[in-house]
């Protein structure tokens, strides 16, 4: 890398960018080779604590220094909060690493990067952001309304907390890859991935670091920073540096997100694969029963889609007596459904129990009203050479003692607390007796709902000691990890850092997974459980990601073809967990028309899964003998090209 000089300025120029460091005050104008800007680098930061909001002062000019590893810029600044403070930006040929170091004790609550508050010498004081000079963002998450590729000025949220309330439907996978891209060119549809240029912003964090909940690409009047959530549930004693944020030219999208997955397992922060080989039976095409209980029992009054006038809302209240989707997870439905598709010779090789069979959300006891004698049932599955999976709603702390929850300020159980070991010792109870041959004898489990993880400064959870061991000398990295995912210890969040109230954010998924993941092997070592959790760190925590629950609209309103959104998720998993298998989904179809079309689509993207059995839910429309001799033949085509050993 060549460095230059001028009258208040260095450049670095790079293998693929260039970058011409401002000194005072601090800032980085990043451009490609061809000097084209992608963006005026803010060299500001903030880390707030939950007791005082972090604002920097007095910061002194930024300093370039050539060193073994490359060129680092340091900017220096004074803190409200924090005893010291610095961030560094370190080129190296092609790729940068951002990183923000503070020193003191407390609380983490909002870590800005890119950005943040501030007071200058010349007296402009707020909030200072890095600039917008490209087009569009790609976001790897869905979204609803569904916009791959969205226009630079519209917000971007990667995390583990979402539903579907307006604002929140951002976590159908939780967590995602954490990396953006920044594009040149603007999406042309919704799931458009234009050519051209393109700029990845990805956090190389291992799940020991990932103790916050989201991580937002908040923009505004032409500027943008990047925010990460901790909610004060991660103490910092000593020293606390974020993880780097890597920029990187890259070719395209799905690149970047394979380069990030590289990144991490290079670093030994992701495993190279899955932990387990497939057992055969696992490829088998999977009949789901959500969709099919759906239609049987559908809510009187709601609307087939999204509503758009006040006459089209669903009741506030459903009626008294009417029966729920719920209620149709009962052994006589899940008989009658399977005896209806056997007679079109559509019969599944795994059947997934939905919601709900169990009598309490947070329990793993069937429903006696529902399932008379549930391994029973199973066994009979298994004599027709069939494998069941349970339905497991993760978070709900429905049946689960209030000291093993996370609670809200009144008390009152939000969600499992994973940092509390009664409730791991709990969970691995309740997994090994669903799969256990002592137990239920089910095949594995299909974990829902991740996306429901507690966030908020004011919940509890468990207590945990702080630490007794000193802080590391901000020059000692530390010990290495002896393999990867060796860092996975739930307890620090970063050198010096430990959460006051045991394990938090992505961090605690990831324990709560774990968790379930090693009970069930050890209880039946040919178990599956399929998550919708795409994080490449999360590769040890599942055997196949599921491409989770179909959206509907563009942010026009238009209709999105169901088979396109499923094929840029596939795209997102095949970049980030590659030796994965995938469970293709289906559920909500909006028309017959646009079911039959992604049930020819389905082999081509991983495991076909079928979530409908009569009907429709959504358009009401019944499936005919024709729809169902489609799924026959085209899971026959499929069994045929896996059985010659064609991969998906």
């Amino acid at each position: 890398m060549d460095l230059t000089t001028s009258p208040g300025a260095t450049t670095v120029t790079a293998e693929t960018y260039v970058l011409e460091v401002r000194h005072d005050p601090p800032k980085a104008v990043l451009a490609d080779p061809d000097g084209r800007i992608w963006s005026h680098l803010s060299l500001t930061a903030s880390v707030d604590r939950a007791d005082g909001v972090d604002e920097s002062y007095a910061a002194r000019p930024a300093v370039v220094e050539r060193g073994e590893d490359g060129v680092t810029v340091v900017a220096v600044s004074s803190s409200s909060v924090w005893e010291h403070k610095e961030v560094r930006l370190v080129c190296r040929p092609t790729s940068l690493e951002l990183t923000v170091t503070v020193r003191g004790d407390g609380d983490l609550a909002d870590v800005s990067l890119l950005g943040g508050r501030g007071v200058r010498a010349s007296g402009a004081a707020g909030t200072f952001r890095s600039s917008i000079e490209y087009r569009s963002v790609f976001c790897p998450t869905p979204t609803e309304p569904v916009q791959v590729v969205r226009p630079a000025h519209s917000a971007a949220t990667l995390g583990v907390v979402g539903d579907a309330h307006a604002g929140r439907l951002h976590a159908v996978f939780s967590p995602p890859p954490l990396c953006l891209v920044l594009g040149r060119e603007e999406a042309a549809h919704a799931t458009d991935v234009p050519a051209g240029r393109w700029l990845s912003l990805a956090l190389r964090a291992g799940i020991e670091k990932m103790t916050f909940t989201e991580l937002r690409y908040e923009p505004v009047d032409g500027g943008f920073l990047l925010r990460l959530d901790y909610d004060g549930h991660t103490r910092v004693r000593g020293e606390f540096t974020t993880p780097p944020l890597v920029l990187s030219p890259t070719a395209d999208p799905f690149t970047a997100l394979t380069e990030n997955r590289e990144d991490l397992v290079r670093h030994g922060l992701a495993p190279a694969g899955p932990v387990h080989e497939p057992a055969a039976w696992w490829r088998e095409p999977i009949f789901c029963g959500w969709g099919a209980q759906c239609a049987r029992a559908p809510l009187p009054g709601a609307p087939p889609s999204h509503p758009y006038f006040l006459a089209d809302l669903a009741p506030a209240v459903v009626p008294a007596g009417v029966a729920v989707a719920a209620d149709m997870a009962r052994e006589d439905f899940y008989d009658e459904v399977l005896e209806h598709l056997a007679a079109h010779d559509v019969v599944p090789g795994t059947v997934v129990l939905d919601d709900r069979w169990q009598s309490r959300y947070g329990c793993g006891e069937p429903d006696p009203e529902h399932w008379a004698d549930l391994r029973a049932w199973i066994a009979a599955r298994h004599a027709a050479g069939q494998r069941v999976l349970l339905w497991w709603k993760a978070w709900d702390p429905d049946g689960v003692p209030a000291g093993e929850c996370v609670r809200d300020p009144g008390g009152t159980p939000v969600a499992v607390d994973p940092g509390n070991p009664a409730y791991l010792e709990r969970l691995a109870r309740t997994v090994a007796q669903m799969v256990g041959p002592d137990g239920l004898d089910a095949d594995g489990v299909k974990v829902d709902f991740t996306q429901r993880a507690p966030a908020g400064r004011s919940l509890r959870a468990y207590p945990v000691p702080a630490r007794a061991d000193p802080v590391p000398a901000p020059t000692d990295p530390g010990p290495a990890p002896t393999a990867p995912g060796a860092d996975r210890d739930p307890g620090p969040a970063g050198r010096g850092a430990r959460s006051p109230q045991g394990v938090w954010g992505m961090a605690a998924l990831h324990t709560m997974l774990a968790t379930m993941y090693r009970s069930m092997k050890a209880a039946k070592p040919d178990a599956l459980m399929i998550t919708h959790t795409p994080h490449p760190a999360f590769a040890d925590v599942c055997d196949m990601v599921r491409l989770n629950d179909v959206l509907e609209r563009d942010p026009a309103t238009g209709v999105v073809p169901v088979a396109d959104q499923l094929r840029f998720r596939h795209a997102v998993v095949s970049a980030t967990m590659p030796r994965h298998l995938v469970d293709t989904d289906q559920w909500p179809m909006p028309d017959r028309a646009q079911w039959r079309s992604y049930v020819e689509a389905q082999a081509d993207l991983g495991v076909p899964a079928l979530y409908y059995a009569e009907a429709i839910d959504r358009s009401g429309e019944p499936l005919t003998e024709a729809d169902l001799a489609l799924v026959a033949r085209s899971w026959a085509e499929y069994r045929a090209r896996t059985t010659a050993g064609v991969r998906r």
